[in-house]
């Protein structure tokens, strides 16, 4: 019986010698089966090594195809030619390490026996339980700031607990908050409840305090959505400074603020807003990117005087947690495996920094350090939107600044590049061919 490593290896040579291309498709996987002799599940698993090593990616409705290769700085092949048949994606931004799926292995081994996996499996409310609580405080737990654990509710993920805060916190019709550049999620959330974004301006400290009270002396404000550490697309974290005349000006108004902490766990040096304001922050994680976004749950740290709210509406929208993401979460806190996940990503994070700016170095862009994505402002005569299109047929997808955009203010002439999804030398390549792509003039590379 065939192992499905070596037919893996044996497609990864045929990829190496040339025989399946950049852009193949691969047969459905059943069809693979009976080619090569071995059953469908074992296909399955054939298809699963080969994304894992990087040779393959799928595409929803389309099938699966040989990774494209990208090409290097300065290379003459045309920016706007056709697509590619497979693409690297530089949007989505999900951090992934070598060791990731060992560690949590580990971890649900015991919650797979029949007895525990029975009880793992019922239905479970927004308040989880009292372990899965004090476990969560823990994970959540940075910069000297530890959450009351009866504080802390749950969902599906951290989408889910952004919609019922926001749900909870503002009334259809109601004005929200917002950096002027945000999470494009919030936007669609707003669109879809009824609720006015308010854009508020930022500088090169994050949002500027002043701005919320401006915007409230207009007309009340409901809350504030903001992203105080590693923000979300520009890499900025409030200095400490910044973070309490923000708290000072929310206690003062009456305003709260929903903290969106999706990326701080790579900050874990520095308290949350939630600390300086704990009676009006409503404090916003996931598993998502600190584990996995497979199998991932939402945090909502909420104000006693919010938690009942927060919850109906958690209840209401059909967000509230699968139990056996809560027995996981808690397992892998308590085994130490929330902890190494954490710690690799953070050295990872850095590894891929030093990629970008070594490919883009020259250009103006913004990160930090310990970030995932950064913040490029691309040169003239290039737009936002023909460089994309441009990255688009060389197979790479990168984020227009338009897509943060909120109000109907003038989008900036820039991208976000999320660094986390491909291998790293995928990465490289794909940053080597975005340089190259920078340094010619569009105009110059568009064909018939």
């Amino acid at each position: 019986m065939k192992d499905y490593r070596s037919v893996a290896d044996a497609v990864a040579e045929e990829i190496r010698a040339g025989v399946l291309r950049s852009g193949d498709r691969l047969p459905p996987q059943r069809e693979f089966a009976r080619q090569h002799g071995i059953a469908n599940s074992t296909a399955t698993r054939v298809y699963q090594e080969l994304a894992h090593r990087g040779l393959t990616v799928g595409e929803v409705g389309r099938g699966t195809f040989v990774r494209a290769a990208s090409a290097q700085p300065g290379a003459s092949a045309p920016a706007l030619t056709e697509p590619a048949g497979s693409r690297i994606d530089l949007e989505l931004n999900y951090p992934v390490v070598p060791e990731q799926s060992a560690l949590l292995a580990q971890g649900l081994s015991g919650l797979l026996r029949p007895d525990a996996l029975g009880h793992a499996l019922r239905p479970v409310g927004a308040s989880g339980l009292p372990a899965a609580q004090e476990s969560a405080a823990d994970v959540l737990a940075r910069g000297g700031w530890r959450p009351g654990p009866a504080r802390i509710l749950f969902a599906g993920n951290g989408r889910q607990a952004i919609s019922a805060v926001i749900t909870a916190l503002v009334p259809r019709g109601g004005r929200l908050g917002v950096e002027e550049l945000t999470y494009p999620f919030v936007k669609a959330v707003a669109a879809r409840l009824g609720i006015t974004l308010v854009p508020l301006a930022m500088d090169g400290d994050g949002l500027v305090p002043e701005a919320v009270e401006e915007a409230h002396a207009a007309a009340p404000l409901h809350a504030v959505y903001v992203q105080p550490r590693l923000h979300n697309p520009l890499s900025l974290t409030m200095p400490t400074q910044r973070v309490e005349r923000l708290a000072d000006v929310l206690l003062r108004l009456g305003v709260p603020a929903v903290e969106d902490a999706i990326w701080a766990f790579l900050r874990d040096e520095l308290p949350p807003l939630a600390a300086y304001a704990p009676e009006r922050t409503v404090l916003i994680d996931s598993l998502s990117k600190r584990i996995a976004p497979g199998l991932t749950l939402g945090f909502a740290v909420a104000p006693v005087a919010l938690s009942s709210e927060i919850a109906a509406a958690l209840r209401s929208g059909g967000w509230t947690p699968m139990r056996f993401a809560l027995e996981a979460a808690h397992r892998w806190q308590q085994d130490g495996t929330a902890k190494k996940l954490v710690d690799a990503k953070q050295r990872e994070a850095a590894v891929r920094q030093e990629i970008a700016a070594q490919h883009l170095a020259g250009f103006a862009v913004q990160s930090d350090p310990r970030s995932y994505h950064c913040w490029w402002q691309l040169p003239r005569p290039w737009r936002a939107d023909t460089f994309v299109a441009a990255a688009a047929r060389h197979g790479i997808g990168v984020v227009p600044a338009a897509a943060f955009t909120t109000g109907g203010g003038h989008a900036p002439n820039a991208i976000r590049v999320g660094l986390a999804s491909p291998q790293p030398d995928v990465l490289s390549q794909a940053l080597g061919t975005l340089a190259g792509l920078a340094r010619s003039a569009p105009e110059d590379l568009v064909t018939d």
